[in-house]
């Protein structure tokens, strides 16, 4: 039985869906003006992790992750560049995507942009100004009322009182209360704007403010109450607190909030060396970055390894730490020709691997079970144990290419056709003649000199194989 640790109540709950055998998920995307970092990397792995265990676990999902293409970094990076939003908007969407498949990501079922919901955003700001929740400030702006929801505060578990307190909030003399958030932003030179009903000085003409796309959203694909909302830490407060405040008070009935979710899902931050990643420390990776230097299944198997929950330390030693991993699990199964296979969960191991993943999708203790099972395929050289292997790690997107594929990696692509990779097998097969005639300095030697240029050698029962190192 699924448990997944609910922020808002601070303990694991039972997953109970709102309709049976459906999952109805929302997870807070990119804002599309630079290319993706680590922080965005580990969202989009830890959520296509939890669809697809949840299908695995039979449930029909419905998994919604927004982009945000409309937004004041937005604005100021095209002014910048002297390009258009759309122009710069689709640049970095195209980016993400290609980033996105790299890591092995499932798209997710519905990608909305959040300008294409601006309507929905201007109905909701409407509903909570006639309701009371909302008020059209002087200069046209349009800001929540977070004194006239009384449930202000309970994703973060602060009160109003320590929030005014402990919070650095941008200081705007139209704010009836500091805390208070805009929902509609009255037009600004160089800035785009869409016609709203809500008057001012320039006659309603403005854009939303970054929480109202979400709110609006959601509702509109996924209704006024869904399953699960997911995203970063960093985002808990303020974004998830506000989004909470608009759609439980723009969709209360007779003055009853509708709850808006029933399970909200944070992943931890990302460090750097045991550093907060920021670009003014300058090390701030993009995924990009990393990937010139680390295979994507090592990149998406690394931030795996580690439980969503729990702050991931990146580094070049942890990386490098995760490749060794991945390696053995991928030399396991070199040699064995291996098919997909329907997993029986009743199976020891396999059932070991569904307790860990239903246990708030503990990735960690799962991952344990593939390394019982690669050292069962070492020792026994039983395909249906390598056949279960595949399987399993499959369910976390992991162990899908060929093994020679990996453990050769870009040095056999790199090296196919040419003089260097005739070489190499050329090498190899010297080797073997020297061992059968037990000329084993010779062996040695020609081991060392495929090992200064970086290629390991394998003797296995099937022969000797090579891959980087």
């Amino acid at each position: 039985m699924l448990k997944i640790y609910n922020t808002l109540a601070r303990e694991k709950q039972t997953f109970t869906p709102i309709v049976a055998g459906k999952v109805s998920m929302y997870v807070c995307g990119m804002t599309v003006y630079d290319y993706c970092h680590l922080g965005h990397a580990r969202v989009m792995v830890v959520f296509d992790m939890v669809s697809r265990w949840l299908r695995s676990s039979g449930y029909a999902v419905t998994y919604v992750r927004n982009i945000t293409d409309i937004d004041d970094k937005i604005i100021k990076r095209a002014n910048e560049n002297g390009e258009t939003i759309g122009q710069l908007t689709q640049r970095f969407i195209e980016a993400m995507d290609e980033d996105s498949a790299k890591l092995g990501i499932i798209r997710p079922d519905i990608e909305p942009k959040a300008t294409e919901f601006i309507d929905g955003m201007i109905q909701m700001i409407s509903a909570l100004i006639e309701k009371g929740f909302a008020y059209v400030a002087a200069n046209g702006d349009v800001f929540y009322s977070v004194n006239n929801f009384e449930g202000y505060g309970k994703l973060s578990g602060k009160s109003l009182e320590d929030l005014r307190a402990g919070e650095r909030v941008e200081v705007d003399t139209h704010k009836k209360d500091p805390m208070d958030f805009v929902l509609w932003k009255s037009v600004k030179p160089n800035e785009p704007s869409w016609d709203s009903p809500f008057g001012g000085p320039n006659g309603g003409k403005g854009r939303p403010g970054w929480h109202i796309e979400c709110s609006a959203m959601s509702s509109h694909h996924l209704g006024e109450h869904f399953d699960i909302h997911g995203g970063g830490q960093d985002l808990q407060f303020p974004h998830h607190e506000n989004e909470i405040a608009q759609s439980e008070a723009a969709h209360s009935h007779n003055g009853e909030p509708c709850q808006m979710v029933n399970y909200w899902m944070h992943n931890g931050f990302v460090r750097v060396d045991d550093e907060k990643m920021s670009k003014s420390l300058g090390n701030f990776f993009t995924i990009r970055t990393v990937l010139e230097k680390y295979d994507a299944e090592v990149v998406r198997f690394f931030i795996l390894r580690a439980h969503y929950r729990s702050p991931l330390n990146y580094s070049d030693q942890h990386l490098d730490d995760a490749k060794l991993a991945l390696t053995r699990l991928y030399t396991s199964l070199r040699g064995h020709v291996v098919a997909d296979v329907a997993i029986d969960w009743q199976q020891p191991h396999s059932a070991r691997f569904k307790e860990a993943m239903d246990d708030d999708f503990n990735t960690p203790e799962a991952m344990a079970v593939l390394f019982d099972l690669a050292n069962e395929v070492n020792k026994t050289k039983s395909l249906e144990v390598a056949a279960l292997l595949k399987s399993l790690a499959g369910v976390l997107g992991l162990l899908q290419r060929d093994a020679d594929a990996f453990l050769q990696g870009d040095v056999a692509a790199q090296l196919a056709g040419t003089e260097l990779k005739i070489d190499i097998d050329q090498l190899v097969i010297q080797r073997n003649e020297a061992k059968k005639t037990k000329n084993f300095a010779e062996a040695d030697r020609i081991r060392k000199e495929l090992a200064d240029a970086g290629i390991v050698l394998e003797d296995t029962a099937l022969g000797t194989t090579w891959r980087k190192g």
